[in-house]
């Protein structure tokens, strides 16, 4: 128990400080421990992966559900989540069973790393790679992966793969730059009306199966 307790600390504190580093708002690490719901979220959240991981899901459940509560963050118990990772603003993020979280990303508000309701086998949500960006709103669905050091513009909704160093925007989300160089627009100047509708569809489902607690 001595050895999980020094991974929890260790990982909060490198929270803590990933924190500070990219809020210019912060005044202090005491304040950030104290009232930043998705420090408390992802604090909350290794303790109840720590009793997932060894068999005592009903608890873990529990613990998940009450940091849903006090914070308006979604993390399932499963979802595999590094130290270092910072969650701003917090509210109406959902991260689902498999997904995986590398260390050096930063989450903003309403973001969802979801299933499509296709996907079956071990991998049905994303991962996401160091560095990476999520800003407000953006939707990762399926067992895809966004490469190290990518951005997710607002409101994006993201179902293929993304290369590294990539920013992805639109519905659907598509890569627009690759290490800064600006990628050429190949596709039609208006998008498929069907499919368009489909990923709308699709975030409006997330966001209800959100607020029914699912």
């Amino acid at each position: 128990m001595t050895g999980e307790s020094a991974i929890f600390f260790k990982a909060l504190r490198e929270d803590i400080d990933f924190a500070k580093k990219n809020d210019p708002a912060a005044r202090s690490k005491f304040e950030i421990w104290l009232t930043y719901p998705g420090v408390k979220a992802l604090s909350r959240h290794r303790v109840a992966s720590f009793f997932y991981r060894h068999h005592m899901k009903l608890l873990a459940s529990m613990i998940s559900k009450f940091a849903r509560f006090l914070t308006g963050i979604e993390i399932h118990p499963a979802a595999e989540i590094a130290p270092g990772v910072f969650i701003d603003h917090g509210a109406g993020v959902v991260i689902g069973e498999t997904a995986v979280v590398e260390k050096g990303v930063l989450i903003y508000q309403c973001v969802t790393l979801g299933g499509t309701g296709k996907d079956t086998g071990h991998r049905r949500h994303p991962v996401i790679k160091e560095g990476c960006v999520l800003s407000c709103g953006a939707k990762v669905l399926g067992g895809i992966t966004v490469g190290e050091y990518s951005k997710i513009g607002a409101g994006s909704v993201v179902l293929k793969d993304v290369p590294p160093h990539s920013t992805v925007v639109g519905v659907p989300g598509r890569v627009v730059r690759i290490k800064g160089e600006k990628i050429p627009d190949n596709t039609p100047d208006k998008c498929d009306p069907i499919l368009e509708e489909l990923c709308n569809l699709r975030a409006r489902v997330d966001e209800l199966e959100r607020k029914l607690g699912k």
